[in-house]
Order: C-alpha cells, then sequence, then structure tokens
C-alpha cells in the first residue's frame, strides 16, 4: 500500500501538503497516492538523524555493514513483482527493463556487500617507528581511509532504481560508512516508495542505528537546497542534467563548510570510425550503432551522440544509408516524462536549425509523450566552429561528423569537452595511437570496436569523466572504486594498539592487504 509519505529513519512523514503525483508518461494519466512533502521540521529530523547515525555506524565492521547491503538487496527481491507492476506505469519502461534494472541495483549492494566484508579497499598504510634512524628518529605513523559523514542522494529520471534510492550513490555511500538521505525523483515516486521500505526494513532488521537512512518527498528544488546546506551532510551525489548539477555545485561551494558534490551530468559519446572498419564490415557496424543508439528510447547517459565518419572511402556511404535505414524502421517509444520529451524535441530542433546540418532522418509525430529516432549529417569544418553541435539530444538523435582525413579526425577528438566515454572503430593493425592518446584525456571509459550503451557494474568499470560529463573527473559513479568518493584518510600518530583500529592493528585481525613500511605486508 503505498501512501506517497517520505521515511524519516524508522518512522514516515505526517505532513499534509501535497507535493504532486507521479504522471503515468504514456497517456498524461495521474497515479495515485499524491506524494507528501516532507515539513522542514521533517528534513530537520531527518539531518540531524543521519549526523547521530554516523557515530555509530562509521564503528559497524564490514562484516556488520555486509550484512546491511545483503540485507537491503534481498529485501528489494521480495518486492521485484511490486516493482516491475509499478514501475512501467511511473516510467513508460516495459516490464523487463523494471526485473533487468532490479537485478542489477541487487548486484551493486552485493557487490559493495563483498568488498567491505573483505576489508582491503580502506588501504590500510603502516609506518613502523625507527628511533634509531639519523638524522631524525622515525615515529609510528598509520593512515586507512573512512567515511566522510552522512551523504545527500538525489535520484535519477532515467535509471529509477539502479540510480535511485539504492543505486549505486546509496550503496556505495552506505558501504563506506556514511549515512544517506535521499531526495526522492518526482517521475518515479511509487518506485521509490517501494525501495525505501526495503531499506527502511532492512536497517531495522539488521540493527543499524536510526538515521542510516531516509528518503525525502517534495519539491525537489525546495528539499534539494536544504539537503545540500544543511551543516550535517558531507558530500552529494547526483545524476541528471547539466544544469541541475551546476546548480548543487555552486550551492555546496557557498557553504560555510564547502562540500564535494560528486555529479554526473551531460556527455554526448562520440564516436571515432576509421576507413578500415568500414571498409570491412559497414553494413554490421552499422546494425550494431542503430541498435545502441535507440535502445532505451535513447535515454541512457552513455548514448552514441556524435559519429565522427569518413566523408568519402569505400563503405561510407553504405554505412550512412544502412545506419538511416535501420534507424527509421525503429518505431517510436514513450520516453520517461513529459519535461524529457520536450527537450528531446527542443535539442532536435536546435539541431536541425543550425546551418549546414542536414537531417537525414526525422520521424516527426505527435503521439503523446513519444520520441522517434532523428539523424543529422555536418562536417568536421562546421562541428569544431560551432558550438551548438556538441549540445547533447536526450534521446535516440546522432549527428554524422564527416572527415576528409586523419588529421581532421583528430582535430575533431580534440574538440570535445570531457565524456563518459569515446569509442574507436578500426581494425587491429591501425595505429590508433594518437587518438588513443586525446580520448583517454577526454573521456572516463575508451572502447575499441564497441558501442558505449551498457555500464558493467565491476571493480575495473570508470562511469565517470573530465567535466562537464562529471564534476569530478577522478571518481566514478559505478563499480567498487566508487565508494572513494565516501570517504578521507586519516592518519594515527604514535597509538597504543588497544586504541588503533583493527585494520591498522599489528596482529591484522582481519586478515586485509596492507602497506608495511613501504611494501606490501
Amino acid at each position: 500500500m503505498l501512501t506517497g509519505k517520505s521515511f524519516i529513519g524508522n518512522s514516515r512523514g505526517t505532513g499534509t501538503a501535497v507535493s504532486g503525483s507521479a504522471i503515468n508518461p504514456a497517456n498524461g494519466e495521474k497515479l495515485s497516492p499524491e506524494t507528501i512533502a516532507a515539513t522542514d521540521a521533517e528534513v530537520r529530523y531527518a539531518l540531524e538523524l543521519a549526523d547521530s547515525a554516523f557515530h555509530a555506524y562509521r564503528k559497524k565492521s564490514g562484516s556488520e555493514k555486509a550484512v546491511f547491503l545483503r540485507t537491503i538487496a534481498a529485501n528489494i527481491e521480495a518486492l521485484i513483482d511490486d516493482i516491475a507492476a509499478r514501475g512501467p506505469l511511473e516510467t513508460g519502461l516495459p516490464e523487463a527493463r523494471m526485473r533487468g534494472e532490479s537485478g542489477r541495483t541487487m548486484g551493486q549492494l552485493r557487490l559493495f556487500a563483498d568488498l567491505v566484508e573483505e576489508g582491503s579497499w580502506v588501504d590500510a598504510r603502516i609506518e613502523t617507528a625507527d628511533a634509531d634512524r639519523a638524522p631524525i628518529p622515525k615515529v609510528d605513523l598509520r593512515s586507512m581511509l573512512t567515511g566522510l559523514g552522512p551523504v545527500g542522494v538525489f535520484c535519477a529520471s532515467n535509471f529509477p532504481l539502479a540510480y535511485s534510492v539504492a543505486g549505486g550513490d546509496t550503496a556505495s555511500a552506505l558501504a563506506a560508512g556514511c549515512p544517506v538521505v535521499v531526495v526522492a525523483h518526482s517521475s518515479h515516486p511509487g518506485l521509490a516508495e517501494i525501495v525505501a521500505g526495503a531499506i527502511q526494513s532492512a536497517a531495522q532488521e539488521t540493527g543499524m542505528p536510526e538515521g542510516v537512512f531516509s528518503l525525502l518527498f517534495g519539491g525537489g528544488r525546495t528539499i534539494g537546497k536544504s539537503v545540500v546546506t544543511a551543516p550535517e551532510i558531507k558530500a552529494i551525489g547526483f545524476t541528471g542534467s547539466y544544469a541541475g548539477g551546476r546548480a548543487l555545485m555552486d550551492l555546496a561551494a557557498a557553504r560555510p563548510e564547502p562540500i564535494p558534490v560528486y555529479a554526473e551530468m551531460s556527455a554526448i559519446n562520440p564516436v571515432a570510425i576509421f576507413p578500415s572498419a568500414l571498409k570491412n564490415d559497414s553494413e554490421s557496424l552499422a546494425t550494431a550503432a542503430s541498435g545502441s543508439l535507440t535502445m532505451g528510447v535513447g535515454q541512457f547517459c552513455t548514448n552514441p551522440g556524435v559519429f565522427f565518419i569518413p566523408a568519402t572511402g569505400e563503405g561510407a556511404e553504405q554505412f550512412t544509408e544502412t545506419f538511416t535505414k535501420l534507424t527509421s524502421e525503429v518505431a517510436g517509444a514513450t520516453m520517461l516524462n513529459a519535461g524529457i520529451c520536450s527537450a528531446y524535441a527542443n535539442a532536435t530542433t536546435s539541431i536541425q536549425a543550425q546551418p549546414n546540418v542536414e537531417t537525414l532522418l526525422d520521424v516527426t509525430t505527435d503521439d503523446f509523450g513519444v520520441g522517434a529516432p532523428s539523424i543529422f549529417r555536418t562536417t568536421a569544418t562546421e562541428f569544431i566552429n560551432n558550438a551548438a553541435l556538441t549540445e547533447e539530444m536526450f534521446g535516440p538523435a546522432t549527428l554524422l561528423v564527416t572527415y576528409q582525413n586523419t588529421e581532421e579526425l583528430l582535430a575533431l577528438a580534440e574538440s570535445i569537452d570531457g565524456q563518459l566515454t569515446t569509442s574507436i572503430h578500426a581494425q587491429p593493425e591501425d595505429d590508433i595511437s594518437d587518438i588513443v592518446e586525446i580520448f583517454d584525456r577526454k573521456s572516463g571509459r575508451v572502447i575499441f570496436n564497441q558501442f558505449p550503451t551498457g555500464v558493467e557494474v565491476c571493480s575495473s568499470m570508470v562511469h565517470g569523466g573530465p567535466f562537464p560529463s562529471t564534476s569530478d573527473g577522478r571518481s566514478t559513479s559505478v563499480g567498487t572504486m566508487a565508494i572513494f568518493r565516501y570517504t578521507r584518510a586519516v592518519s594515527y600518530q604514535n597509538f597504543p594498539q588497544q586504541n588503533l583500529p583493527v585494520e591498522l592493528q599489528d596482529a591484522n585481525p582481519l586478515n586485509i592487504k596492507r602497506m608495511l613500511d613501504d611494501k606490501p605486508e
């Protein structure tokens, strides 16, 4: 039974002010229940609970946190039929996507559980004392990573599970020992409530301190500003638009105590195609490219928004023709919400209106909430000299940019801003070293002979990139490295053994990997 009320620690909100309701993007129908905005007092109490919980939660062992994370996953699994039923109504995404994304969400939680249970992630370093060292005696010094404090998490619109209430930001923050205060997304409050209930129950079942998790409904800007500016909050996780991410960055920087914002914002994810790739098999390449572009109505942060392709040569025209034909056969589909659908229409209209841009495919539709594929084409010179052509079209649209020679291709690569991904299609014998050197400066993930859609959740994944794709290109929002966003290092000098964290004690009771006097122990 959904109520539309916030989760304040172990309790539920008691306010009465309606903040809105979910809208079925397929038909505009308002869904029940209406969401009730958290009151100012409830927001303040959630923040105070999170601050109080941090002092107890940070002392929980890796094994205890692992049990908590696995219990959240198990509780979500028990509710998967409810998720599969509610999700399509709120997002327009199919039931299969709901079940698949639930699996990814549970997988992330269990991956972090394994990480903290094993324990080596804390990067323990021990330098033993040497009283006889000359000219200055060496002190005993030991360091490790520890949680920053309570984290504010903003849910994403395009991943209502994997990047939302129990998504990667929440999983990595909880793994690091940080309580989480989640700001729900207005597009899918029912899903948020289902998952929040799973987390709240898990916290109580495993004896976690009250306030380790809260979820707030209400006006995103009002509630969001309260969370970002609260002194209890020590970091922010966000996935969404550039404008939204930048606003949070500015708020966080203006605080008396500035805090880090880990915002994933926008990217066009360029795909560079070498002549040899087209010569080898342009048809198969076009087929894969079309599938990547139109998957999920193009509503992925790694959607290929730009292709750098040879202007002439064997397979060049065939690639364009096949790519356009196959994409034209993909029917438009319901987008996540009216705002995204409108923004997509505006973005494609803007690109189409730019000088020297040719429209190869424009499947216009008046169907409510539907986004249909579009393909545009321009030259390298136009792309490099017109910043408007680098704007993200969040949906199933892309821009083909033709280049005349290798020099133009490298100039195109240099012209792009920071990206989540860059891709190269070539033959193994091609010399791609120059463009790789550029792309690995420009993106968090460089891909060879594959397409960027699809983000593997594992220890080696980097889902991040230089600004403006993210606010901090040193981090990732997917994979176990995400835990480091919500940590800081602490050194202990000349401490008695019994007062050290167990990770730094000589006996190494957890048997974790450590550095001892600059060498692996």
